[in-house]
């Protein structure tokens, strides 16, 4: 799965989630970035022990977040 995917996959599943709480669309993608971004974030503090692929991957994919 490249980055660009992984952050829309990873956008996707918090929005199926948000979905079910708030009423605005916009509110709801904003919500499920933040949701992703905080999960990403978390993958970087253990992958950063981890081979430079994977950590230079989760860096890739919370850029791609950032960017949608």
């Amino acid at each position: 799965m490249t980055p660009v995917e992984k952050a829309k996959d990873l956008i996707n599943q918090y929005l199926h989630l948000t979905l079910n709480v708030e009423s605005d669309k916009d509110i709801n993608i904003f919500t499920a970035k933040e949701c992703s971004l905080i999960a990403v974030d978390e993958i970087l503090k253990v992958a950063f022990y981890s081979t430079d692929k994977i950590y230079n991957y989760y860096i890739e994919v919370k850029q791609e977040i950032e960017r949608l």
